[in-house]
């Protein structure tokens, strides 16, 4: 069985695979701080993090950046 990502893990696997979004990467920002481009790349990173059966259905629902 494979081990499933943290929120924490998962938060940084979106942030290197998404390189061109570091630089608005702020330790302590809110999730709703990033514009809205950057939270629908994560909205979808997520849903295909656990279609992949990387997360469990629990982190996928309560997952923030």
């Amino acid at each position: 069985m494979e081990k499933k990502l943290t929120q924490a893990q998962l938060r940084a696997a979106f942030w290197q695979g998404f390189p061109h979004y570091r630089s608005a990467f702020k330790r302590g920002k809110r999730q709703n701080e990033y514009n809205a481009t950057i939270r629908s790349e994560w909205i979808e990173f997520v849903d295909m993090m656990a279609r992949g059966g990387h997360i469990t259905d629990r982190t996928a629902n309560n997952a923030t950046l």
